[in-house]
């Protein structure tokens, strides 16, 4: 089949599109990283890995784009799928490689966590477009995130660096018609001639090159869509929020306000952006997780958004929409102002039949700084059991602890420790800090999805010489309380001595 042949439409979710796109644009390597919503990404093309390409999960975002970047070099098209906060562990590779450029295609799955559902923030990574200087979509439904991924590639190979697509839960759960095509497998191929260039070479190679490029893809793709108007009132939007708009819009009282649908946002489209506003009274953005468009534009008084308070911060639904259409005539507002708190939400409390729960109730007794990760341990912090007092990043409990004014503890999961937390330990070892350091293994990433853990206590004992393994037996309330008081004995002992101590506690998630 050529190149951009049509073979089939069928209705399908964003989730099967990327699928689809993956299939029909030759990919061979897929790396990923669990986390939410990027999750259900890999888990479906790890499934369907037998369909001609090779997918495998990571431990850690850098080393799965700098394994999707080998492959490249060697003609094969790779794809890395991760959440927003993977994008800034695995952003030292990416922005490296616009520089030193690359061979085949290599397009970046970024799931946003719009609301914060399962994330330690709700970052918004349409910036990385920008920072990284290369070419970033949103689509919008399940035909633009098709469209994207095959978009992608081609680019990708044309300007020699990664591109950015950029998903979200809702838009991988939407529906809708797909418009199947096919590509040709790659034939591009790694320049080393690069290395004739110095670094400042390599960079004005790229704003000679590369970057005319990619303005002219943006300026001219067929993904940014008009839809004109006459009220003098026009919409910018980007990602799922246009097909929002798109309903806010088929309500009589607004059918006549113009709309720009945005789904490639990088490099900004300003000419396209600057038309649109010119024949305009006043202007939305409609977007998230953070006012990226809106901060492009925002020069005039005739803009609404985020900042003046129409919309608020973060995820944005059809009622806010309609809120900011009925308020465009006020120049701020102050609606979006509560802030959301653990009992407004919800509580989602630890497992009560979890095996390290009685750790944790041993952690709430003890008057020490304890440190805490990303997974179950954040459960931990409020209330009732107030049991970690921080919880900054993936992997990051060894080093905090380490910061601490006072001796205190580190809680990790084994994933946590594989991901990064292991460059703490060998620091703390290296800076023969002082510090107790909990690991526990359960051989899972238990909060997003159950992929299995690395077992690296070989390497932790290879590490460190105060080594002390316990197995946390089945929960029930008579055998939690004995632990509880053998676990409180053990972290007092090893508070009380000078040096790094490392604590295994062998469990079995409940849930899986």
């Amino acid at each position: 089949m050529t190149p951009d042949t049509v073979s089939s439409m069928k209705e399908t979710t964003g989730l099967e599109a990327l699928l689809l796109a993956s299939f029909d644009s030759n990919v061979l390597l897929v790396t990923g990283v669990a986390g939410y919503p990027a999750t259900a990404v890999m888990e479906l093309l790890v499934e369907r890995s037998s369909e001609g390409y090779v997918a495998c999960w990571m431990t850690n975002e850098k080393a799965a784009l700098e394994k999707a970047l080998g492959a490249s070099v060697t003609q094969q098209r790779s794809m890395v799928v991760v959440k927003h906060v993977g994008m800034n562990v695995l952003s030292d590779p990416l922005m490296t490689s616009v520089y030193h450029t690359i061979g085949a295609g290599v397009v970046i799955i970024a799931g946003d966590d719009t609301g914060a559902r399962a994330s330690q923030n709700e970052q918004d990574s349409r910036y990385y477009g920008c920072l990284a200087e290369v070419s970033l979509f949103d689509p919008a439904t399940p035909q633009g995130a098709y469209d994207a991924v095959m978009r992608a590639f081609k680019l990708s190979e044309q300007s020699k660096v990664p591109v950015i697509i950029r998903v979200t839960d809702r838009l991988l759960d939407s529906k809708g018609a797909v418009l199947r095509s096919r590509q040709n497998k790659s034939t591009a191929t790694f320049d080393k001639d690069i290395w004739k260039l110095t670094t400042k070479g390599k960079h004005q190679r790229f704003h000679r090159i590369s970057m005319p490029l990619l303005e002219m893809a943006v300026q001219t793709t067929s993904l940014n869509r008009l839809h004109p108007g006459d009220s003098g009132i026009g919409i910018i939007s980007s990602g799922y929020l246009s097909v929002l708009v798109g309903k806010a819009l088929s309500k009589a009282k607004w059918s006549g306000h113009a709309h720009l649908a945005l789904q490639m946002l990088s490099p900004f489209p300003f000419a396209m952006v600057q038309q649109f506003i010119s024949k305009c009274n006043t202007v939305l953005v409609v977007e998230e997780t953070e006012p990226y468009i809106e901060s492009h534009i925002a020069v005039t008084g005739k803009i609404r958004g985020k900042m003046t308070g129409h919309l608020p911060y973060g995820q944005v639904g059809i009622e806010h929409i309609d809120y900011a259409l009925d308020h465009l005539h006020e120049d701020r507002i102050e609606k979006y102002t509560e802030v959301q708190t653990i009992k407004s939400r919800g509580s989602r409390p630890l497992c009560q039949d979890c095996p390290f729960m009685p750790l944790y109730k041993c952690l709430a007794n003890i008057d020490v700084m304890v440190a805490g990760d990303m997974g179950c341990s954040i459960r931990a912090a409020p209330e009732p059991l107030q049991a970690v007092d921080t919880g900054f990043a993936l992997g990051s409990a060894i080093s905090t602890a380490c910061g601490f004014k006072d001796k205190g503890i580190a809680v990790i999961g084994d994933f946590a420790l594989a991901h990064s937390g292991i460059v703490g330990l060998i620091n703390a070892v290296g800076s023969e800090d002082d510090v107790v350091v909990v690991i526990l293994q359960n051989r899972i990433a238990a909060m997003t999805g159950g992929q299995e853990a690395p077992d690296l206590m070989s390497v932790v004992k290879a590490l460190v010489s105060d080594v002390t393994v316990m197995e946390m037996p089945v929960f029930s309330t008579e055998i939690s309380s004995y632990t509880e008081g053998q676990l409180q004995e053990l972290l007092l002992c090893k508070l009380a001595q000078k040096g790094i101590s490392v604590i295994y506690l062998l469990g079995k998630c409940t849930k899986l």
